[in-house]
């Protein structure tokens, strides 16, 4: 942890949370809103996101969004554009924005190839955006949240299982392009969390919550506090974090 004298300042910090409108997204935009930053998300639909803004502001943070669809190659452009318009620049981005996904035998070929654009080509794309405008400024902060089950390959959700994969390698040699530009990659990958995006009912999940076998999204959110807090000096590269029960 960073002394008292290096504590990182987020008051102000301009930050881009992909997906920010449930489950995690919406966790990791409240909490770093409660630190002061600037939240700036999306998602596809109006009601969690008016859901979410409404639970920053009413904290006392200042948070702006908009729908979109990361899915759709035609709106990166026009998720940026709105950065731009909302808050000048990008100190910050949390790539969250992602689906769930089954087995490639268990899926119509529109819904697996609408998989993919949404959580691995529609991931780098905004963070190609995003790294563009950081290495102009002179540095900056890349969070992806990817999965354990690049890890695990779970049976039955080979689609999903190829997404993380991918981002994990991704985001390990991106790590290495940006860091001389003064830019931090870090990749955390979460156990199995309850969420919007996880199987079961609400009651399910929080018996499995109470039974430690699955986290709270704000335990995600806390991680990628944790990540961003850190002193310069210090890269944190990867990060994963696991109910404490669940056999992984």
């Amino acid at each position: 942890m960073a002394d008292a004298a290096e504590a990182v300042n987020f008051a102000g910090k301009r930050v881009l949370v992909t997906g920010g409108t449930t489950g995690i997204g919406r966790a990791i935009a409240a909490r770093l809103a409660s630190h002061g930053a600037r939240i700036l998300t999306f998602g596809r639909d109006e009601v969690p996101l008016a859901e979410v803004l409404d639970q920053i502001r009413a904290s006392g943070g200042i948070a702006d969004g908009f729908t979109a669809d990361i899915g759709k190659a035609a709106e990166i452009e026009l998720i940026f554009a709105r950065l731009e318009e909302v808050l000048g620049g990008i100190d910050i981005l949390v790539s969250n924005a992602a689906l769930p996904a089954e087995g490639i035998m268990d899926m119509d070929d529109a819904d697996w190839r609408y998989a993919v654009n949404v959580n691995l080509i529609g991931m780098l794309a905004c963070v190609r955006e995003a790294a563009r405008r950081m290495i102009a400024a002179g540095g900056g902060q890349i969070v992806i949240i990817g999965s354990m089950s690049a890890e695990v390959r779970e049976k039955g959700s080979s689609v999903y299982v190829a997404t993380k994969s991918a981002i994990e390698g991704f985001a390990a040699a991106l790590r290495k392009e940006l860091n001389e530009k003064g830019i931090r990659v870090s990749l955390i990958e979460p156990g199995s969390v309850g969420s919007d995006m996880t199987g079961g009912s609400p009651e399910e999940q929080q018996r499995l919550i109470g039974d430690e076998k699955m986290l709270r999204a704000e335990d995600i959110g806390a991680c990628v506090h944790f990540v961003l807090s850190q002193p310069h000096r210090s890269h944190t590269v990867l990060l994963q974090v696991k109910p404490h029960r669940q056999e992984i």
